[in-house]
């Protein structure tokens, strides 16, 4: 039987769309289909920086999922190449973190500690200390210093929380947890929108300082998709015991609570998610993103089936009829940037590693929530 969603597209006319009814097997196939079109066209030698490690994100889900081993191997691959290292500068008075920058002595910044989630991953597939060796000097040094305001943009919500749960996991010692409840405090109070839960990309896009062409607030939909997913992450790997798990608990539903009210008809989020016209069209990283967050949600029992079951589809359908294309490529993603620009325009050619990422994310858990 299949489900019938009812959507407004953009000529204004009421239309029935149809979205088949998967079979976990057909899911499987799709992840296959997109995973493969990337591996056999893109190098694993590539650096570690988070664009590159966002997708590995995505690649070892995929080979949970899979079991296939020359999936894995592309991120080992890439590790390797990496020395299984994010910024190289081996003196730590010299690293740096308060503004952007993608040298080597950026060590403590974020877009360049995403990779030790995939390493720490690896690591627990088959363990080997030289692979975790970088991510324990890194993260170690973050977790004892005295400063939180490492974490000053929405995107190293994704790159470095989960980083924060797997050191717990593979170390055992609570510093790393509390260090990330002192980081994310400093980004609540710069960048979260208590009256919806969302957060802001960064400072300079808080509201009314910052406003969309039409005055409304200017929610970035990639930036929310990596706050969702990486809380997602997060609890994951929080054990529920620990003091500050309902905080983290609170904060993923609510802002769960904020992106499903946002959702345009057709399944997807604009760019600027209060204000369609601000850049309209399709964008698939932060629908992706969102997708497997509350797919993620409802999946561990921390979000009602009923309540999000309709979302969760619609965004599913968005996904595999209209980002996926008959090659598998993964269209209509934003290219890098940091907020909704109006003018700019995203296509079905428009593709990015991340945004792959994105989507095999939202595919492996999608595979989980119809085999419930």
């Amino acid at each position: 039987m299949k489900r019938i969603f009812t959507c407004l597209i953009s000529l204004g006319i009421v239309v029935t769309v149809q979205a088949k009814k998967w079979t976990v097997d057909e899911v499987k196939s799709v992840i296959k289909k997109v995973n493969t079109c990337w591996q056999t066209n893109h190098p694993a030698e590539v650096r570690a920086f988070w664009d590159h490690a966002a997708y590995h994100t995505g690649n070892i889900e995929v080979y949970k999922l899979l079991k296939d081993q020359n999936m894995l191997d592309y991120s080992i691959r890439w590790a390797e190449h990496n020395q299984w290292k994010g910024a190289t500068e081996s003196d730590p008075s010299k690293w740096k973190y308060k503004k952007y920058g993608e040298g080597q002595d950026y060590v403590l910044f974020g877009d360049w500690q995403i990779c030790f989630q995939t390493y720490i991953d690896l690591y627990q597939l088959a363990p080997d200390e030289k692979k975790v060796a970088r991510a324990k000097e890194v993260m170690g040094y973050e977790a004892d210093s005295k400063v939180n305001d490492y974490w000053w943009w929405a995107d190293a919500l994704y790159m470095v929380m989960p980083v924060m749960t797997k050191m717990y996991k593979l170390t055992g010692d609570t510093k790393y947890l509390r260090k990330l409840y002192e980081n994310i405090l400093y980004s609540d109070s710069i960048m979260l929108d208590q009256q919806t839960g969302l957060y802001f990309r960064d400072g300079k896009y808080v509201y009314p300082k910052h406003q969309t062409a039409s005055g409304k607030k200017d929610f970035w939909a990639r930036g929310d998709g990596w706050v969702l997913a990486g809380l997602a992450k997060v609890l994951q790997d929080m054990p529920e015991t620990y003091v500050r798990q309902p905080f983290f608990v609170e904060k993923y539903v609510n802002l769960a609570r904020g992106v499903k009210r946002l959702q345009q008809p057709e399944g997807y989020w604009t760019r600027s998610m209060m204000d369609a016209k601000q850049a309209p069209g399709y964008e698939t990283s932060g629908t992706a993103f969102f997708c497997y967050g509350l797919l993620w949600g409802v999946n561990k029992g921390y979000l009602s089936k009923k309540e999000f079951a309709p979302t969760i589809e619609k965004a599913w359908n968005y996904l595999t009829t209209i980002a996926l294309q008959e090659d598998g490529k993964v269209g209509y993603v934003q290219p890098i940037g940091e907020r909704a620009i109006p003018g700019q325009t995203v296509s079905a050619d428009s593709q990015a590693n991340f945004g792959v990422g994105a989507f095999l994310l939202a595919a492996c858990e999608y595979a989980k929530y119809i085999s419930r």
